[in-house]
């Protein structure tokens, strides 16, 4: 019995180690980098009058909206959205107006939406860094997959 204990153990180490070196290094300076030219590149092909914001997402301001709030990760939000990847691919999209608290949703809304106020509408081309990272949430997205939404801000609480 304990023999065959210790050569679980030893094929579970093995194991570890074989999966442990087969896996991707994921270097997020460096996708960094690679989003920064996909997301300059779809700019420019584009005509599209993006600013870059200091956390690597770029944004355009389509319309305003009007208020004062001051918005941030605790608000909650009411929008519409589509998201598509820069091939032009939909891969969601709001079928009525949705409520969520910024703290819950990806890390390049919770810095975008808060760049513009109720009855705005914004673009976001969020790098996957700010996004999924080198994770795939789910069909439709792959792994290290720059976003782009356009985000219409209901309301805010």
């Amino acid at each position: 019995m304990k023999f065959q204990a210790k050569l679980l153990l030893v094929f579970f180490v093995v194991a570890g180690l074989i999966t442990g070196c087969s896996k991707d290094k994921y270097n997020a300076e460096k996708q960094a980098g690679i989003d920064d030219g996909l997301i300059v590149d779809f700019i420019k092909k584009n005509n599209i009058s993006a600013t870059k914001h200091s956390s690597g997402l770029y944004y355009q301001i389509i319309t305003p909206g009007t208020g004062d709030f001051k918005i941030n990760a605790s608000s909650t939000v009411t929008v519409n959205y589509e998201g598509k990847l820069l091939d032009g691919s939909v891969f969601d999209k709001s079928k009525q107006a949705i409520t969520f608290s910024l703290s819950q949703v990806i890390k390049g809304w919770t810095i975008g939406i808060p760049l513009i106020q109720p009855g705005g509408r914004i673009r976001l081309l969020i790098p996957s860094t700010l996004a999924y990272g080198n994770e795939s949430p789910g069909p439709g997205i792959p792994k290290n997959s720059v976003l782009d939404f356009t985000v219409d801000l209901i309301s805010v609480k």
